[in-house]
């Protein structure tokens, strides 16, 4: 009896892992709230699961993301040009009420606007949650009542995806809730959540990638259909997906996988494609045609060059070096020493997106925030790149005041808003590097290091390689980590466990 009890006790000690056991920042700020965990601590036995409680992190950050907000909800939205983004709360949703149309009742992409902006500029989906939330909206009052009415339905909205995305998160990798907390107490996620309508297509990834990682490849294939259907940068997911079934032989799952999202994407997109083919091709045509815009690399050329590039010559160039990005992350997945994790690819092809792209409005940072906490949960590391996105949203907020101020220039000049973008392309490339690192180096991966393979990889979770390149060919090898342990990693079918206790 007492033999089963100390295998009972220690399976249950391995399903779960301890963060202030493993990062020393998670440990240091852990005292905050009474400190680290005990390796005799009873998890899973009263209603506060992990689960639980970061869902309730999540929403309680959301709620101080709201209270940034009110002092435009209570004026600066409505009055003066520049007191809304002196205050940092600048939102696109009550200005878009009035301006897309929904406070006259006109139907997204089947009735023309008013003005310059003919039809709305966004896909389908994120239409459709903003045509759910005008019709939630009641009606009356002032055009500035139904603003805010608009953008507290619209944020109860945004709220319940913030939860999907947090519990999401903490599901995906089943022996490490708590890196669920990564997502549910960034600042920048809390800061941007309600600047627009990006956290649906956020939460349909996020979703999509807790059923890959449970093996559901159609679920996942369907969601990231709908999650592309609702902004484009999900489908980005789908080549990091295919090198890796590729180098693993799974390609039913791949096909399966692609073959629901075309389906989703299509069964969403079709009928408005159908029948209102202007309204629907507006948000493609609007994304070539945009110029050079905020938070962009791109920008600084444009803004210190006195012949700048045209738009199409940015469009060539920014596609050219996205090409050459995904190019780069084959060959890393192909001839790395082990399989990269199915996250740490999301991430950076994600990110590469990011950084070639010719905008990057600040709500942007939500599109990373779940695909860092799966590809690094490592709290250092996350909280430095977190850092220099607060400082970015800081900064294009008080550049845009001093844009906006007139002859008082009050806020960030011209010099100063470069200064803030470089400082969020540096915070990108860092968290990247140590991706890439982790790649390279499997024994610093903080996932790899307890002994898993890829928990959010599904069917990847421990496949034996069929295709790799250069070094991976070799046979597995072992790689000292700082404490001594020893890591297999490098082979075609190693697993990864480790060979010393943690």
């Amino acid at each position: 009896m007492p033999s089963g009890v100390s295998k009972q006790a220690s399976a249950h000690e391995r399903d779960l892992v301890r963060p202030t056991a493993e990062d020393e920042v998670a440990a240091a700020g852990s005292e905050l709230i009474g400190g680290p965990l005990g390796r005799h601590a009873l998890l899973g036995t009263s209603w506060w699961t992990p689960v639980r409680v970061i869902a309730l992190v999540a929403i309680g950050m959301f709620t101080l993301g709201l209270v940034q907000k009110a002092p435009c909800y209570n004026g600066a939205w409505f009055f003066g040009a520049s007191s809304q983004y002196t205050h940092a709360c600048y939102s696109d949703i009550p200005h878009l009420y009035q301006g897309r149309g929904f406070a006259d009742g006109l139907l997204p992409y089947f009735d023309q606007l008013p003005g310059d902006m003919q039809f709305l500029e966004y896909p389908v989906l994120t239409g459709l949650f903003m045509q759910v939330a005008a019709w939630l909206s009641p009606g009356g009052g002032s055009i500035q009542d139904q603003e805010q009415t608009y953008w507290l339905v619209n944020a109860g909205m945004l709220m319940a995806c913030a939860a999907v995305i947090a519990v999401c998160v903490t599901r995906t990798h089943a022996r490490r809730p708590w890196d669920g907390l990564l997502v549910a107490l960034a600042p920048a996620f809390a800061l941007t959540a309600t600047i627009n309508w990006d956290l649906l297509a956020v939460a349909l990834t996020a979703a999509a990638m807790l059923m890959w990682s449970r093996g559901r490849a159609l679920a996942f294939g369907v969601l990231l259909g709908l999650a592309t259907a609702a902004k484009l940068y999900p489908a980005l997911l789908l080549g990091p997906l295919l090198v890796l079934c590729w180098r693993a032989g799974r390609w039913r799952e791949y096909a399966t996988a692609l073959g629901g999202a075309l389906v989703a994407w299509t069964v969403v997109n079709g009928p408005v494609m159908l029948f209102a083919f202007d309204g629907w091709s507006k948000f493609y045509t609007f994304s070539q045609e945009r110029g050079v815009d905020f938070g962009s690399f791109w920008l600084i050329l444009a803004q210190n060059s006195s012949d700048p590039l045209s738009t199409d010559a940015v469009n060539t160039l920014a596609t050219l070096l996205m090409l050459l990005c995904c190019a780069g992350v084959a060959a890393l997945a192909l001839t790395a020493p082990r399989r990269p994790r199915f996250a740490q690819l999301a991430f950076l092809i994600v990110a590469a997106f990011i950084l070639t792209n010719k905008v990057y409005s600040p709500q942007y940072v939500l599109w990373l925030v779940p695909l860092a906490a799966l590809a690094r949960p490592k709290w250092r590391d996350f909280l430095i790149w977190q850092a220099c996105e607060v400082m970015y949203f800081l900064g294009i907020w008080m550049y845009l005041a001093y844009t906006t101020s007139g002859d008082a220039h009050k806020g960030l000049p011209t010099d100063g808003y470069h200064w803030a973008i470089g400082v969020h392309l540096l915070g990108t490339v860092y968290l990247c590097a140590m991706v890439v690192r982790d790649i390279l180096m499997p024994e610093r991966d903080p996932v790899r290091r307890v002994g898993d393979d890829d928990p959010s990889g599904g069917v990847l979770d421990g496949a034996e390689d069929v295709f790799v390149l250069g070094p991976a060919v070799h046979h597995a090898r072992h790689a000292a980590r700082p404490e001594g342990a020893r890591v297999e990693w490098g082979g075609p079918g190693a697993t990864g466990g480790t060979a010393g206790s943690l």
